[in-house]
């Protein structure tokens, strides 16, 4: 809360700092909130401040109208209402300088939501403001549509969000890409408008347009499956190459994390290629190449090329992919089970469940390591990996199996015997041939842990 306090105390400061005013009076709300020793002091000072904003409020008072709105947002924050003071929002978005905008635009962003009828008066002013000469005014205007539009605010701006789009700015152009989005979300039935647009933003070299073109052409194919055939044949050779270039870049100090380029342009554009060849034959075949590369070049020794890496495993599994990509896919999840970080291996083991319905043989050769973490100190690790193992069992593997299993119950965590005795009883009920063995294993059982088995 320190840092969100923060964030609105400096902003309403460079705000605040005007000829009007001294830009003292938010941080001394801030300090009387703060030396508050209990609920009762704290609410008569929200109290006291709401009143004395409610009466600058009727005076009309222009020069403090920024002021009080960085108070109402920060009291918004603290979850008192401040519906009061929703249309000092539209107030400052009319006003002619870009300070009193962006503080207007925030507010509008923080304190209305696209239910509330209040929004409809802002039409106006965002159609302004969205064909204004000063870019950063229009920036404000698209990320205000961007997060609260409506389904009728959509229809009216979805023109000036596509002529934005076609911007020379790389900031506009991205931040027209994004909003795109949220109209698309709103009214589907717009998705054709943009389908063009969102096509050919693929063919920039800036990283942040392509990251937003990936993702409005990901929320295109959600929405109309007419926008994901046209995708399929416009878009995947661009993909291919923004994979490729973003793969084998140089360093470059402005998108690199731990050594690794743009990882988040890479996931997204993984996520958009699993969607575009899900099902789709050509198009999974000429994504092969790249995502052997992917899956080749990157160590899992970093989280950012473990994510990367975890990203291309599902775009593997997910689209029509060769019998020897999806082999190499489930070892880089073999991999990941001898990691030192649980969360890795769980994710692993989780992946590994569904892969176990497209390639079963290939899974069955990690079958040690998903054992051994049958037997990890983490409980949610060795729940997962029993859940495995009892997938993985069939006629020709079910005794080293069982004899595994039965073994490791004498020395089991005490809160983890239930249920490895009752997968070890359905696993000799489902796979018994032959009578003897089944007794032998049942007695097994009974005499290690004799009150787990119901």
């Amino acid at each position: 809360m320190d840092t969100v306090e923060k964030i609105v105390e400096d902003f309403a400061s460079d705000i605040a700092m005007g000829p009007f005013s001294s830009g003292t009076r938010l941080r001394d709300m801030i300090r009387a909130i703060r030396a508050c020793k209990t609920a009762a002091e704290e609410r008569a000072v929200v109290r006291r401040e709401c009143a004395e904003i409610r009466a600058a409020i009727g005076e009309n008072q222009q020069e403090i109208r920024h002021r009080n709105m960085a108070k109402l947002m920060f009291i918004h924050m603290l979850g008192y209402p401040t519906h009061f003071g929703q249309m000092e929002c539209l107030k400052l978005i009319a006003a002619a300088g870009y300070p009193e905008k962006r503080i207007g635009y925030l507010g509008l962003m923080l304190l209305l939501d696209e239910r509330q009828e209040v929004l409809m008066l802002v039409t106006n002013s965002l159609k302004q403001d969205l064909n204004h000469s000063n870019q950063f005014i229009v920036g404000l205007a698209l990320c205000a549509l961007g997060n609260i539009c409506s389904a009728e605010m959509a229809r009216d701006l979805s023109p000036e969000v596509e002529r934005l789009m076609r911007s020379r700015d790389v900031n506009t152009k991205k931040k027209a890409a994004l909003c795109a989005i949220r109209i698309v979300r709103k009214v589907p039935d717009l998705a054709e408008n943009f389908m063009g647009l969102a096509s050919s933003l693929l063919k920039e070299k800036h990283h942040g347009i392509l990251i937003s073109a990936v993702q409005l052409c990901t929320e295109l194919c959600k929405s109309s499956k007419d926008a994901l055939e046209y995708l399929r044949k416009n878009c995947v050779e661009g993909l291919v190459r923004i994979l490729r270039d973003v793969s084998n870049s140089s360093y470059a100090p402005e998108y690199d994390v731990a050594g690794i380029s743009d990882p988040f342009l890479h996931i997204r554009v993984l996520k958009l290629m699993r969607i575009l060849g899900q099902g789709d034959a050509d198009c999974s075949e000429y994504m092969n190449d790249i995502l052997a590369q992917v899956a080749t070049k990157n160590e899992s020794n970093k989280n950012a090329a473990n994510a990367i890496l975890y990203e291309c495993v599902q775009t593997i599994m997910g689209i029509e992919a060769t019998s020897g990509l999806r082999v190499l896919a489930i070892n880089i999840l073999g991999r990941f089970l001898s990691n030192r970080d649980n969360n890795i291996r769980y994710v692993a083991l989780n992946m590994l469940m569904r892969a176990i319905t497209v390639d079963t043989q290939a899974v069955q050769r990690h079958r040690t390591t998903i054992l051994e973490c049958v037997k990890d100190a983490d409980a949610s690790i060795r729940k997962r990996a029993l859940e495995l193992v009892f997938l993985l069992v069939n006629d020709t593997n079910v005794k080293p199996l069982t004899k595994e299993l039965v073994d490791y119950l004498d020395s089991a965590d005490p809160d983890f015997k239930e249920d490895l005795t009752a997968k070890i009883c359905s696993i000799v009920e489902k796979f018994s041939q032959e009578k003897l063995w089944y007794l032998d294993q049942m007695f097994k059982v009974l005499s290690l842990v004799s009150t787990k088995v119901q």
